[in-house]
């Protein structure tokens, strides 16, 4: 045990995490490095350049003459997936906390360090892109100092491109991070932080042994649903799978039992022996809370039931999607799901398309909502068809955050702006170092859902970082606005917006979708309705035919008789003619700017 360590590695978005891993995996003789970031296997990452999910390896290392085991779990930067950070750190005992040298301390980087943190990892500083021209060393040195409260000699210098410093790092992930603490003649204990699902061996948990030995072919089972396994197969993760005949406290590895029902694993779960259970689970990570709610339909009716098995399967990959049935009157039977951000449900929709190959209509994304009544109950609300009556309605609050935006002093002006715009509320702000100054805002949930965080991006030119905290509940001045179609309203177009900004919103919505509706052979109105009250109005007019052509000479009658025939047949067609809404037009509603 005390020749194990346990790490991962944390920083804001594109600072080279993935990259400084291929290094440490190179020099440790691991594996041949092909390709640029071995470790983001899913296609989406390749070509993203993203990090989606975390990725466990484990590397041997000789310091001193002795042979070390080191685990390593790269992790994603963006906002969208700090739960799997979370569920990283929750299995390691140190971490590197990486900083671009080029672009100093961001947001994320704040962030990922205060959860490192608050488990007692122990942190190595490491300043990675040292070679680019554009590094600035001593400032962000001074920057990692303040924040971390560190020695200088203890950062290292590093260049994931060229490999220098590698060595430094290995050394002191082997000097500095302690071992894992464990009993091994205790009950076991194991933690699943991740899990995998294989068509031909079922579902593959990922664990870490925190107390006793776990054996091939023992019996098993998970704490929290109470459910029994063999242990098939155990082993340890390198650029595959390699099994092993026993894993000891401290290990990380993977357990395959044969499992086939995703609900059977609950990632944060324990894994114990059958015959000597331990006392109590480990406290495992905290529940998942959903920002972000859309409607996910499958296009064709029949493909209901596929499309519930692709998201549970992506549920195994992906802890932080939730979901519940829910139907439409628009779009049939389809599933409420819960994301992190947009960023989360765009990669959700690519990955139900490229690994299950459903293809899906997602609804306009809102927020939840906390609704009471005049009897002073409260109702919590995912989406505008489930509001109550307008005139039961007492008061609604809305969720607010607390916004951390990291700029350079040039963009305060309009990055202020941005977040007035969107109702925020500025709380403080602070000079980090030299010209960097974070703002705090306090911002509706609902303002930041559609497009915040690209407005932030180009009105600072890449340079603000962002990241945000649930900060409660809210009393909010909220009107549900429907979108009608000849009268009938559209409920995947409804949304639950700011009294304020509903007219605006209504107006320009019912512009968008004249564009986008096609001509029919009767006129339609597209209106916009608070309740009974109608904000705007445009209409789509009719495609024409001159029926009169051929009426030439004699009586007026004759024409007049002929236009009376088509008004009513008309009539008759707009009764029983129905609009079909092209998925052009709820995607063009995310982007009304």
């Amino acid at each position: 045990m005390e020749r194990i360590r346990n790490f991962c590695i944390i920083a804001h978005i594109d600072h080279g995490k993935s990259t400084l891993a291929d290094r440490l995996l190179e020099y440790t003789n691991t594996i041949q490095v092909t390709q640029g970031q071995m470790l983001d296997n899913m296609d989406l990452e390749q070509e993203r350049g993203i990090t989606i999910k975390s990725h466990a390896i484990q590397m041997e290392y000789t310091y001193k003459g002795e042979k070390y085991i080191l685990n390593l779990i790269d992790t994603p930067g963006h906002v969208d997936f700090s739960y799997e950070v979370s569920r990283s750190i929750a299995a390691c005992e140190g971490a590197l906390l990486i900083v671009d040298a080029s672009q100093g301390v961001q947001a994320q980087t704040i962030s990922n360090l205060y959860m490192a943190l608050e488990h007692d990892l122990e942190i190595i500083p490491v300043m990675n892109k040292c070679d680019m021209d554009s590094a600035m060393p001593d400032e962000v040195e001074d920057e990692i100092v303040d924040l971390l409260g560190c020695k200088r000699e203890e950062i290292i210098r590093a260049s994931g491109k060229t490999g220098m410093g590698v060595e430094e790092i290995l050394n002191a992930i082997v000097e500095r991070v302690p071992h894992p603490a464990g009993n091994e003649e205790a009950p076991l204990q194991a933690l699943i932080f991740d899990s995998v699902f294989n068509s031909f061996r079922g579902i593959i948990a990922y664990f870490k042994i925190t107390n006793g030995v776990l054996r091939k072919g023992d019996k098993v089972k998970f704490f929290n649903t109470g459910k029994e396994y063999d242990a098939d197969e155990i082993g340890v993760l390198k650029m595959d799978m390699v099994p092993r005949n026993e894993l000891r406290t401290g290990d990380v590895g993977y357990i395959i039992s044969g499992i086939k029902t995703s609900k059977e694993v609950k990632v944060g779960d324990t894994i114990t022996h059958i015959a000597r259970p331990c006392e109590k689970a480990i406290d495992g990570f905290e529940e998942v809370k959903p920002m972000v709610f859309a409607g996910v339909y499958p296009i064709e009716a029949e493909d209901y039931e596929n499309l519930r098995a692709s998201l549970e399967k992506l549920q195994l990959n992906d802890a932080s999607l939730t979901f519940q049935p829910e139907s439409s009157v628009a779009l049939g039977f389809g599933f409420r799901c819960g994301f992190l951000g947009l960023l989360h449900m765009e990669i959700i929709q690519e990955r139900l398309d490229r690994e299950f190959d459903m293809s899906v209509i997602t609804t306009v994304p809102n927020v939840s909502y906390m609704v009471y009544d005049k009897h002073g109950e409260a109702k919590e609300v995912h989406n505008p068809s489930g509001m109550p009556d307008i005139t039961l309605i007492d008061h609604i609050e809305e969720p607010y955050i607390r916004a951390s935006v990291i700029t350079t002093t040039n963009y305060i002006g309009p990055i202020m702006t941005l977040c007035l715009g969107k109702r925020g509320e500025l709380v403080k702000q602070e000079y980090i170092s030299g010209n960097r100054v974070e703002i705090f805002y306090d911002i509706p949930l609902g303002e930041i859902v559609i497009d915040f965080y690209d407005k932030l991006k180009s009105i600072s030119k890449g340079y603000a970082s962002f990241d945000y905290h649930m900060n409660g509940f809210r009393p909010s001045k909220l009107v549900k606005l429907d979108i009608l179609l000849n009268g009938e309203p559209v409920d995947a177009l409804s949304t639950l917006t700011h009294f304020d900004n509903a007219e605006n919103f209504g107006r320009r919505m019912c512009e968008k979708l004249k564009e986008l509706i096609p001509r029919q052979q009767f006129d339609i109105a597209i209106q916009a309705a608070i309740g009974a009250k109608i904000i705007a109005r445009e209409t789509i007019k009719q495609v024409r035919k001159d029926v009169t052509a051929k009426c030439y000479g004699g009586d007026v009658s004759r024409k007049r008789k002929l236009l009376e025939k088509q008004k009513k047949g008309k009539k008759r067609m707009k009764q029983i003619g129905n609009v079909e809404v092209p998925q052009k037009a709820f995607l063009a509603v995310l982007k009304l700017d």
